[in-house]
This record gives C-alpha cells, structure tokens and sequence, in this order.
C-alpha cells in the first residue's frame, strides 16, 4: 500500500440480495487477490467473516479487501444492503473515491437503490453502475438501461461494448455512444459538434466529476461481464492528489478477536507511521494518544506495515478516543448522517443482571456501531435503545450473547421524536455559585427542514475572549439537547454565540458547560417549539382494481401522494407518510392485492407532527420536572448561590446581549414583516395605562356576521397544532407557574427577589407580560382632525411631520411600542421601509399594499402575543381588527387621549415643580380657555371621553 502505486479506495453498494458480495468475491478473484471463488449461499464467502453473516447470507458490517489493478492499489469496501445497516453503509461512503451500484436485473431499481442513489449524491461519489443477474430469464438490457435514466439519471451509460476500450473506431455504435457522452456536457457538445472526439482522459474527467455513470451488465455468479467491468475500472478512474500535510478521517471503530480496540481511517493528507501521536478532542477536551500498530486488513486477515500514504485505508491501535466521523490533523469532521433510527425499544434484561454493568457494555457496543443509540432512563432505571428495524435488533440480540453472554429481549418499539422552534429567541445561562463564574447568551434560530444543528459564533472577542467562545461552541457540540415537549432531541437549528461573560479569577471550564447546557434550555422553555416525527417518501405499486383502497389507506394513514401513474395493469402512487402510520403496511399490501403489490419506503426526513397533542399527552413529559436539563440559572448573593428561575433568567442576567427578540417573532432575519429596517434599535417593553373604547355596537355588529369573538390567551398558539407554547413569562400576574411556586431547597435571597418581582407585578394593576403596541393609520388621522387637515391641503409632509412629534410625544409618556403606518401603495416600484423617528416607528408601506393591509398583517402577526391598539376611523378595519382580538380607538378618540396625556404632563410637572408659572396659559383668549376647559371635561361636541381607570 505504501508502494509507487496510487491508492483508490472503491466502495460496492447494493440492494439486499443483488449479488454484491457475489460481485466482491468475482473481482477479488479474477485479480488474484483470492485462489479459490467463495459463495453466499455456500457460506464461504471471503468477506463474509462473521458467523452471523455466513448463517443469514447477508452484509452486516462493512469489510474490506486489497487488490491491484493496473496502475492502482484498490481498496474494495464491501457495505451492508439490507436497509436496517444503512448507517454502516453510509459511515463508509465518506471515505469512498469511486462506488459501484450494483442493481439486480431481475428486480430493476428497487426504493432503497433510490436512497443510496440520494447518498451517492450528496457526497458526490464518482459511480459505476453494474447490473447483475442477466443470466436470469426476463431480463431485458434495453429496458433496464431505460429505467436507469428514467429512476436514477439521465446519464447513465452503457459501456459494456465500449468502443473506445477496445480501440475500434469503425464500432457500428461508435458515433451513437460517442454522441451520449457529449450530451452529457455542454461544452464538450460543443466541441464534438466541431468535429472533436471524446478520449480517454475527457471520458475520466466527466466521470469523476458525475456527469456521466458507466453502465455494465452482466453475472457476477457465473463471471460474465465481471472482466470487461474490471477494465472499465482500470481505464476510467483517476487518483485524487492529497495535500502534504497530515490528515484522517475515521469512518468505523472495532475490537479484534482478542478485544483491542481498532480505529479504522483513511488517510487524506501526507502519511500515518506508526509511533506517530495523534490528538482530537472528545467530550470538550483535547487528548493526545500514539498509534501502536497499524494494519491493513484483507477479509479477515491483516497485515502489519510501518506507515502509510495518503488514499490508503487501514485500522490503528492504541486510540482510545477516537469516535466514528472524526476528523484528525488537518481533515474536517464527517458530515451528520442522513438515515438515522426511527424507532426506540427498550432492552429488557435477564433477572438478576446488572443493569448499570450492562450499560456500560451496550456504550462499548454503541461505539462500534453508531447506529445503534444507547440512552439511559434515570427515572424507570432502563435502557432504552434507538434501532433501524426488526432485522438489526435480531443481529444485536445475537452480538450480546455472544460477545458478553447475556440474553436480552427488545419490548414494543416507538417512533422516535424530534423538536425544534418556530421562530428566534434567545437563551440565557448564568452558572455563579461561589468562586464560579460563566454567562453565556445564545440566539436560537429555526433552520431548513433537515439541516440538523449548525452552530456559530458573532460575539466579539473584546466581549469575550475567543478561547471561551470555542469552548462554547464544543459544549454545545458535545451533547444531544433535548426540547421541552417530550424531552426528545432537538434539530433543524441554528444556534449561535452572541455574548458572554467570564471572571478573571474564578472562571472555570466547566462553568461555561453549565451555563452553555442552560442558555440552550432557557431558550427552548421560551420559543414556540413544535414537535417532529419521521416520514417516509414511498411509491406504492397496486393492480388497477386496488387502486381505490391504497389511496384510502394513504390518506387513512394521513400521508399525502401525487396523482397516480398507470403503468399497464398496474396503477403508482408517489408521496409521504408518517413513519408512525405507516409500520407493518407491507403485510397488508401483499395480502390484499394478492402478493403482486409492492411498497417501496425510505425515510425522507422529520416534518411536524401529524397528531402531535396526543403525542405530548401520552408522553407526559414536564420540562421544569426534569432535573438533569435545567432551564435555570444559578446567581450570586451575600456571599451564596441560588437558583433563579427560567422566567426571570432576563432581567436578572450580567450581560446586555444587544437582542431584542423578547417573545416575538417580529424582528425576522433583516426584515421587519417584509421591510428593511433602518433603525432596529429595541421598543420600550415598559406598561401604559390601557386604553379601553365603547365597542359594543362594533362588537353586536361582528358577532352577528362572524360570531363570538375569540379572545386570545398568552399561552395559544392557534397556527402550530399540539405547540406547547413558552413566551418567557409566568403564566399569571401572581407568579403561580409551576417553577415560581417550587421553592424547595433554595436560599432566602432567591425567594425574597422572586417575592419582590411578582409584588412588583401584581401591584401594578396591569398585565406586564405582554407588551403593548398602537398602530396608527397615518392618512386616516391626518384626514380625520382638522388642524391635520388644514395643513394637509397645504404642505403633506409638514402634516406627516407634525403628527410624528405629536405621537413622539406621546409615546414617551405612554411608553408603548408605536407604530406609524403610511399608505404608499401608489409609489411605483416601492419596496417598503421602516425608519425610526425618535421613540417611534414609521412605516411606508411597499407598492401595491394600502395601510389597512399591512396593519391587519402585523395585528395577525403580533396580536397572539401582544396586546394591540389600532387607530383608525376606517369602520371596515375597525371590524376586521375587532375580530382578530386588537382593541380599536377611532381617530377623535386617539386625540382626545392625546389631549389627556398631555394634561398629566403638566400636572406631573406642577406637582414637581409647585412654584413654576404656565406663562403660555395666562395669554390664551377667552374663547380658547374656554374650548380647552371643555375638552378636559369630556363636554366638547363629537367627542366622547372614555372613562379612564
């Protein structure tokens, strides 16, 4: 391996039963790497080393064998087919530079060749195709080769009379395949319609860069089209150049028959000797170990070398560390895995085992095969294990007994659950008992469908040293953060560092895991989170006559499916279903189609939870009962820590993040609903007296249209069924939530500060939890009061200037969140804009959307939270805010507010200043005196004064 030839590294992928073990054994033998051609059915394959594979004639882990071919020493991987391994086949596609699909002629493509056909995608693996099994009856070339383009891509061609190969320029199909291959690039169309031909070398670049895919077929059983397919390798595959510096990735973990841990690695950079010291990072810490041996394994024997180069595969000794995807020296870490365990069992022990031993077993198993997750239930003292299938639990059944002689039972398998959050927020964790200290502050945000956790950093290093912003961001990496509906894992993510504090002195690492573990909880306890189950994308293949009942079935099932496709007698139903609904499907097919219906499934990924308030009732899970993942914070007083709880984390914490996410889903990336922001600067989150308006008749007039009006609570989350809604505040002005009346075991100063906040609270006769937004209808105002009016006709933009100051004003004694909307739909070309004037906010709305639009999409938006004051004359609007729960104050009414803030004012100002004079007073007419005594008696014609509390 260390030689003058290049190392490839070559994987053999397959559906269950397409003979790619077969194949395997064929090419080891014709390339002399084995004398004697082993059997599946006669279980004597040569990579088919365990007992358990040889017993059931399949792949259960991934092996591999070393043959040379041409200019090339090839490492052949062979990877399970059966669908419950997938995860071992797909830990093995990352260290592939080219992969062989195989495909059985008799069955075609089949859905899980679909799924790998996705992998080899997604890590863009270079691929040959061989379809196998052509000496069966049935099987037509042409047909296949068609169901090829059609399934997996239209460039896939046939290769197995390759012209150029056998140097023979007058083949009848030389210009025909030489046209295919030009159709597979735009430029080299070009040049081939120029006259140009296609060489050996283009025919290598298009393949490795998976513009075209080489079809051979044959039998590998009977070795027919095994040796010109061999060829095809040979003449077509092309060596990566690997940088000189050192570089690994791991992609397996093992033990050897006397249990000496083996790391298997491909090196991608420079060479590995042995001695050589090799370091990483595991658990948040960094370990430095030496490679005492390494091998380089063939089937089951191997061969011990002194060093070896970049592109060669082999297995290390000496790693204690190490762990499945793992980059080492200058490689990254592998990419998240795609197929992942949908269902949970839980491992049933003999009695009078141990079950804590045991654990510690099945953790040492769990390492080996990562597809299998381990998880410890501390409350019921169980082990609960997370499985592909049926097939897998069986194979680990036999493994336990074997390797530790137990004999355990696997109970009733559930769906395994994922969370995640609707929209930003941020979370908070503080860690200070005495002589520790760490704060650290993280905005969570929800990611594309599938993208799993992605973690950041955009906290400066004169907030935060950058040494404690790694060691974040590997706490947050080195766990499975569970979510606050069902304690499941969380995903679909983004979180990332945007402050944090340490102490000088008493800053310890492990403070930061604390405080880092509870931001992440604090942030869950306060977003919208919404529960995710798998689903699978399936096609579904039924005679004519069963059509009616699959389609029944699927929509029984809740699943979704595209117009079905008549192909002969049969009719094809494509779409998704959840995991949940669909298990054990198959049996029922076959039994009412009479064996000659299939179903086709692979897991596409998680969406929301079709039946999602069942599923958290059942589970019964209670997010401020779990011990292990507190959402709380630890702070310090008088010389002790104590525990303030998650809803007062906010006001309690050391660091002003610069975030103003608070509950509301309404500062979105950079657009505020729809517009750029010029200012983004926070609102005042403080309370104003509410402002109460005689809406009976408005009221009388919808719930004789619409019906009742639905007032919503704080805790409603109408557009996120079975959401258990958070919005980062009691659930009551007196504090009665579950966390706030649990004060066991904490000290007296974190009672006195909750004691305080609530009387805080309760004292002040309004309800603090939610913020208070006015949305006022600019045009509508200017129109609606004469003063406004007057100068409208004159100048509009001192009219729109003099209600801004006006409101500004007003705004900074109310202290609301205010915001002016203007009509600028007219403006041709308007994108919107939201500029800040003083202590308020000005919107002009965008072309094509008229004021009252976008007042009713921010009340829509902003009205579950929130409680908000639209003013507007506009009887229409009136009805429509009416109805989605805002309160309404119509134009003269908004003034005559105005009017009576500003009589507060002077009289804050007198009763502070008892000796000052209102020199403007003493110069006001008669008539105007008089004019102003009635409007602050309520007695002026037309305008009807509420009565204020």
């Amino acid at each position: 391996m260390g030689g003058s030839k290049k190392n490839i590294s070559v994987g053999v992928l397959a559906h269950v039963d397409a003979g790619k073990t077969t194949l395997s054994e064929s090419i080891l033998y014709l390339t002399g790497s084995i004398r004697k051609l082993g059997r599946v059915d006669h279980k004597d394959a040569f990579l088919d080393t365990y007992a358990l594979e040889r017993a059931r004639g399949i792949t259960i882990f991934s092996k591999q064998a070393r043959f040379g071919l041409g200019e090339y020493d090839v490492t052949l991987l062979d990877t399970p087919g059966h669908v419950d391994f997938s995860a071992e086949m797909e830990r093995t596609l990352q260290v592939l530079d080219y992969a062989i699909l195989v495909i059985s002629g008799a069955d075609g493509v089949q859905g899980h060749v679909e799924t790998l056909w996705r992998l080899l995608r997604r890590y863009g693996i270079p691929t040959f195709l061989f379809v196998n099994k052509m000496d069966q009856d049935g099987t037509d070339r042409q047909q296949l080769m068609a169901e090829l383009k059609k399934r997996l891509d239209s460039r896939c061609v046939d290769f197995t009379a390759d012209p150029l190969r056998q140097h023979d320029d007058h083949h009848s199909d030389y210009d025909a395949w030489q046209e295919e291959l030009a159709m597979c690039d735009e430029d080299l169309l070009e040049r081939y319609l120029e006259g140009e031909t296609i060489g050996q070398e283009e025919i290598r670049r298009l393949i490795a860069a998976r513009q075209v895919f080489p079809c051979y077929f044959g039998s590998a059983l009977k070795i027919q089209g095994v040796e010109e397919f061999l060829a095809g390798l040979a003449a077509y595959m092309k060596a990566k150049e690997y940088p000189s510096e050192f570089g690994a990735r791991v992609y397996k973990i093992s033990r050897d028959n006397q249990g000496a841990r083996l790391t298997h690695l491909k090196i991608t950079g420079g060479s590995l000797r042995v001695k050589a010291l090799m370091s990483g990072e595991a658990g948040g810490e960094r370990w430095e170990e030496k490679v005492d041996q390494i091998r380089l394994y063939s089937g089951a024997g191997f061969a011990p070398v002194d060093e070896v180069q970049a592109g060669g595969i082999c297995a290390v000794t000496g790693l204690t560390k190490s762990y499945s995807g793992q980059g080492l020296g200058c490689e990254a870490a592998a990419e998240l895995p795609l197929l992942e365990p949908v269902l949970t069992y839980r491992v049933e022990l003999p009695e009078g085992c141990d079950v804590h031993g045991m654990l510690m077993k099945l953790r040492q198993l769990e390492e080996e095969e990562p597809q299998l997750h381990i998880l410890w239930n501390e409350s019921l003292s169980e082990i609960h294990a997370q499985v592909m299938g049926d097939v897998q639990i069986e194979i680990l059944k036999h493994m336990i007994a074997d390797r530790y002689g137990v004999e355990v039972e696997f109970g009733s398998g559930s769906i395994v659950y994922k969370e995640t959050i609707a929209g930003p927020v941020e979370g908070i964790g503080h860690y200070e008992p005495l002589r520790h200290y760490a704060e650290v502050h993280l905005l969570m945000e929800p990611g594309e469908p599938g993208s799993g956790l992605q973690f950041d950093t955009a906290c400066s290093e004169d907030v935060l040293d950058k040494n404690w912003q790694r060691l974040i961001l590997t706490h947050l990496e080195e766990k499975k953060h569970v979510g606050v509906l069902t304690g499941s894992e969380i995903t679909d993510m983004k979180i990332t560092v945007v402050a944090g504090k340490a102490h000088l002195k008493h800053t310890e690492g492990g403070d930061f895991r604390q405080s880092t573990y509870r931001a992440v909880r604090h942030g869950l306890m306060k977003a919208h989170s919404i529960l995710l189950e798998p689903v699978y994308e399936f096609r579904l293949e039924v005679p004519t006559e069963s059509l009616g009942r699959a389609m029944t079935d699927i929509q029984r099932m809740n699943g979704s499916f595209t117009s079905p496709d008549m192909e002969g007698d049969m009719g094809v139903l494509e779409g998704t279903v959840p995991v949940a609904t669909m298990q054990n499907y198959g049996r029922e097919v076959t039994a009412y189609t009479r064996g000659r219906g299939q179903l086709f499934c692979r897991l596409k990924g998680y969406q929301a939870c079709h039946n999602a308030e069942e599923v958290i009732a059942a589970m019964g899970y209670d997010p401020e009962a779990d011990l292990d993942h507190p959402a709380g914070s630890v702070f310090c007083a008088h010389g002790a820590g104590y525990v303030v709880p998650w809803e007062l984390v906010d006001s309690y914490a050391h660091v002003d993040s610069g975030l103003r996410l608070g509950n509301r889903i309404l500062w979105e990336s950079e657009d505020w609903l729809g517009y750029p922001v010029e200012d983004k600067a926070p609102p005042t989150t403080q309370s104003y007296d509410s402002i109460v308006s005689d809406a009976r008749e408005l009221e009388a007039i919808f719930e004789r249209t619409y019906g009742p009006i639905k007032k919503k609570g704080a805790f409603e989350t109408p557009e996120y069924s079975g959401t258990r809604r958070w919005n980062g505040s009691v659930s009551d002005g007196t504090g009665s939530s579950r966390s706030a009346a649990r004060k066991g075991g904490q000290t007296e100063a974190a009672r006195e500060a909750r004691e305080t906040y609530f009387a805080k609270k309760s004292s002040s006769g309004t309800r603090t939890v939610r913020e208070e937004y006015l949305l006022v209808d600019g045009y509508n105002i200017i129109h609606a009061w004469e003063d406004l009016r007057e100068l409208s006709q004159v100048d509009m933009e001192a009219a729109r200037g003099k209600l801004m100051d006006v409101l500004s004003d007003y705004q900074g004694y109310r202290k609301m969140t205010l915001i002016l909307v203007f009509d600028a739909y007219k403006v041709e070309g308007g994108v919107g804009e939201v500029m800040k004037y003083h202590n308020i906010y000005v919107v002009f709305t965008k072309e094509a959307e008229t004021a009252d639009q976008y007042i009713e999409k921010a009340v829509h938006r902003i009205g579950r939270d929130h409680t908000v004051t639209v003013a507007t004359s506009d009887a229409l609007e009136q009805v429509i805010i009416l109805g989605a729960g805002a309160i309404r104050m119509s134009a003269p009414e908004l003034r005559e507010e105005i009017e009576l803030t500003r009589q507060e004012i002077r009289k804050e100002h007198l009763k502070n200043s008892p000796g000052a004079k209102n020199y403007l007073f003493d110069h006001l007419d008669e008539e105007m005196a008089r004019q102003m005594e009635e409007i602050r008696l309520g007695r002026r014609e037309g305008w009807s004064r509420p009565d204020h509390k």
